[in-house]
This record gives structure tokens, C-alpha cells and sequence, in this order.
């Protein structure tokens, strides 16, 4: 019965029920807390959560986004700009994770 026409009360068929979206994410923990995401296109931001909702758009506080290398656009640098209070859209999202007990390694599938 997935994907048919429901009738509606009125006598006119509606569109078919579609079942609510639950995320597999609960970020309930990390509300008030830093934590830093990546976007699709590679940019990379640090923040405050102070709210998401099921599709994972975020707002994040205090944000400082990490600028790209000039010579080389693939490497992010430690240098930041202030972005202040932010809506990051949740399809654009790849990554989020908690600032804290984060450490970033070198790639091991890099040749030098």
C-alpha cells in the first residue's frame, strides 16, 4: 500500500503518507559544546552547537571558519576568520564531530 493515493475526509485523494524522518545522529550531547564541522567543498568550521533538527541544519555559535593554503587549496591551514552566529544547511554537511578529544592525523595513503 507504500506509494498509493490516501482519500482524504473531503472525498479527494491526498498524497501518499510518508513516514516521519528520525535521525541516526544524536547531537543532543554536544548541545552548548564546541564542535568542529566539515562541508561539503571542503571548508571546515569550529563552534558552539546550539541547535540542529532531524535533517542536521545546524546553528552554531561563535564560529571560526579555517581559511585554505593559497598555494595548495586542498590544505587547511590554522588560520581562522571570525564568522560569529551561523546556519549551516544539513545536506551540505559532512562531517561534525566534538572539538574535544579530536586529533588529526597525517593521511597514510599519501606517498611523499
Amino acid at each position: 500500500m507504500e506509494g498509493t493515493a490516501i482519500k482524504t475526509g473531503d472525498g479527494k485523494s491526498g498524497p501518499p503518507l510518508q513516514r516521519k524522518k528520525e535521525s541516526i545522529v544524536d547531537l543532543a550531547k554536544f548541545m552548548n559544546k564546541p564542535v568542529r564541522v566539515k562541508f561539503q567543498g571542503g571548508r571546515e568550521a569550529t563552534g558552539i552547537l546550539k541547535g540542529f533538527d532531524p535533517l542536521l541544519n545546524l546553528v552554531l555559535d561563535n564560529t571560526k571558519e579555517f581559511l585554505r593554503d593559497p598555494d595548495d587549496p586542498f590544505k587547511i591551514t590554522e588560520n581562522t576568520r571570525e564568522l560569529g552566529l551561523i546556519v549551516c544547511k544539513g545536506p551540505s554537511v559532512v562531517v561534525i564531530c566534538p572539538v574535544e578529544g579530536m586529533e588529526q592525523i597525517p593521511n597514510p595513503f599519501i606517498s611523499n
